[in-house]
C-alpha cells in the first residue's frame, strides 16, 4: 500500500496523457485513496509500516518509504484533494493534459511525505516542482501567469540548492541517509546542527512559505488555475511545514534549539504583516493567498516553542490549513468563474443570488478565522497556549499571535462583507446557484473541517504517536 500510494497517481498520470482521457485520472486518483485509507490496519508502534529497496547505495540512495502518525494525515489529505481537484477538472470540461498534471504533482508529494531516505525525499521534493509549473504556466487564468511560475520556479530553486547543502551535510555527518536512523539517534553531532538546520529552514521556509520569503505564493494562486490554487495551498505549502518539522527539526533538534528565537519572531512578524496586508487587498484569491502566509506563520511559531503542545499544535494548524484553504480557494474559483471577476469592488450581495454559495463561503471564513468548533481554532489556541506557556520574551510573541489571530477575523469579516452583503452588483446579479456536482466536490472538505473542529482528541493522539 505504501508503494501504490505514489505509484498510482504517476501510473495514472502516464495513462491520463497517453489515452487522453480524465475519467482514467480521476479512477487513479481514487485507488490512491483508498490505498491511503488502509494504511493504519496492521499498525505497529513507531513506524506503522516500512519499505526499504536498494537503489544506488554507492550514493546512500534507498527505495525507502515509511508511515506514522505524523505523516499518515498528510498522505490522506493529498490523496483527498488529489481526488477532488481531478473531479473538478473533469466536470468542468478541463483539459486531460491537467488531470495528468495534478497527478503527478500527487504522487511526487506524497512520496515527500513517505520517504524515509534524505536523497529519496530531496528527489521527490524536486518532482513536485515541474507539474506544478507547468499547471500554473499554461493553464492559468491570468495574464501574469508566464511571470507568476517563472518566479514559483526561481524561488524554489533557490531553496532546493540550500536544502540539498543541508541535507548532503548531515548524511555525511550521521554516516546515513536514513531519516529514521539519525532521528532516532538524536540528530547530526553538536558541531554541525545549527548549519543543518539553517540550511534546512531557509530551503524549506520558501516552501511553507515563511515571511519575508513567501513573495511568489500570491503571484502563483492568483495566476493558477482553481485546482492549481487548491494543491497549491493544501499540498505544496505542507511540504514546506512537514520538512521543517519532521527533517529539519528530527536530524538537528540542537540546531532547531539554537535557531528557535530568530524563527519565532519572523513567523509572528509574518502573521501580523499578512494580516495587514490581507485588510487592505482587493483581490478575492490574492487575499486568500496572503491569509496562507498568516496561517503558516502559527504552525512556525507552534513548531518554534519546542514544547510538545507546540509541536501538535503546528501539526494540528497544518493540517486544518489544508482543509480549510483548499475550499476557499474552490468558492473563490466558483465566484470568479460566475462573475468573471475577483476584484471585492465589483462583489456584493452574493447571499442575494446565490445563498448557498454565500452559506458556504461563510462557513470556510469562520473555520479561516478560528471560529471554535472548526477546525481552524485549535491549532492557532494552542499556538498562542504554547508560545505563553514559555512565558518571558515568548510571551510577547504570544501575544503578538493572538492580536494576527484578531487582524485575521478583521480582514475575513471584511471579504465576507464586500461579497457576500448588500445589493447584487451588476457582476454578481442573475449568477447561477450551487450545483450538485461542486457540493458533491466540496462536502468532505466541509465534513473534515466539521470533523476535526468538534474532535480534534483522536488527530491529536495520532500526532502523539509518531516518530518525532
Amino acid at each position: 500500500m505504501l508503494v501504490a500510494c505514489v505509484a498510482l497517481p504517476l501510473v495514472g498520470a502516464a495513462l491520463t496523457w497517453w489515452l487522453r482521457r480524465g475519467e482514467v485520472g480521476v479512477g487513479a486518483a481514487a485507488l490512491a485513496l483508498i490505498a491511503a485509507a488502509v494504511l493504519p490496519l496492521g499498525r505497529g508502534d513507531g513506524w506503522w509500516h516500512e519499505v526499504d529497496l536498494a537503489w544506488a547505495p554507492a550514493i546512500r540512495l534507498d527505495f525507502a518509504l515509511s508511515v506514522d502518525g505524523v505523516s499518515w494525515p498528510l498522505v490522506v489529505l493529498t490523496a483527498l484533494l488529489g481526488l477532488l481537484c481531478c473531479v473538478h477538472n473533469a466536470r468542468s470540461g478541463g483539459s486531460p493534459t491537467l488531470t495528468a498534471l495534478l497527478l503527478a504533482v500527487q504522487g511526487a508529494s506524497t512520496a515527500v511525505f513517505l520517504a524515509d531516505n534524505l536523497v529519496l525525499f530531496f528527489i521527490a521534493f524536486e518532482a513536485v516542482l515541474l507539474p506544478m509549473w507547468a499547471v500554473v504556466h499554461r493553464y492559468g487564468i491570468d495574464e501574469t501567469r508566464r511571470h507568476a511560475a517563472a518566479k514559483f520556479a526561481l524561488f524554489t530553486i533557490a531553496g532546493s540548492l540550500l536544502m540539498a547543502t543541508g541535507l548532503f551535510v548531515a548524511a555525511a555527518d550521521a554516516g546515513t541517509a536514513d531519516l529514521g536512523a539519525i532521528i532516532a539517534g538524536g540528530g547530526v553531532s553538536e558541531g554541525v546542527s545549527l548549519l543543518v538546520f539553517a540550511l534546512l529552514a531557509l530551503g524549506f521556509a520558501v516552501k511553507a512559505p515563511l515571511w519575508p520569503l513567501h513573495s511568489w505564493l500570491p503571484d502563483a494562486h492568483t495566476a493558477a488555475p482553481t485546482v492549481g490554487s487548491v494543491l497549491l495551498a493544501g499540498v505544496l505549502l505542507k511540504l514546506g511545514t512537514y520538512g521543517l518539522i519532521r527533517v529539519a527539526g528530527g536530524i538537528a533538534p540542537d540546531g532547531a534549539a539554537d535557531a528557535a528565537p530568530v524563527l519565532a519572531v519572523l513567523a509572528a512578524a509574518g502573521i501580523v504583516v499578512a494580516s495587514l496586508v490581507c485588510l487592505g487587498q482587493g483581490e478575492l484569491k490574492r487575499l486568500i493567498a496572503y491569509s496562507s502566509v498568516g496561517h503558516m506563520g502559527f504552525v512556525v511559531l507552534a513548531f518554534a516553542t519546542g514544547t510538545e503542545a507546540g509541536v501538535r499544535a503546528a501539526l494540528f494548524a497544518n493540517l486544518a490549513h489544508g482543509l480549510i484553504t483548499p475550499l476557499l480557494f474552490f468558492l473563490a474559483g466558483a465566484v470568479k468563474e460566475r462573475t468573471r471577476t475577483g476584484r471585492l469592488a465589483e462583489l456584493g450581495g452574493l447571499r442575494v443570488a446565490a445563498p448557498a454559495l454565500a452559506g458556504l463561503l461563510g462557513f470556510a471564513s469562520l473555520a479561516s478565522l478560528g471560529l471554535p468548533g472548526l477546525a481552524g481554532f485549535w491549532g492557532e489556541a494552542f499556538t498562542v497556549y504554547a508560545a505563553a506557556e514559555r512565558g518571558g520574551a515568548w510571551f510577547a510573541l504570544a501575544a503578538v499571535a493572538a492580536v494576527g489571530a484578531f487582524l485575521t477575523a478583521a480582514y475575513l469579516l471584511r471579504m465576507l462583507k464586500h461579497v457576500s452583503h448588500g445589493a447584487p452588483t451588476a457582476a454578481v446579479a442573475g449568477i447561477g446557484g450551487l450545483s450538485v456536482g461542486e457540493a458533491a466536490v466540496w462536502a468532505p472538505l466541509v465534513a473534515a473541517t466539521l470533523a476535526l473542529g468538534l474532535a480534534p482528541g483522536p488527530v491529536l493522539d495520532l500526532f502523539a504517536t509518531g516518530v518525532l
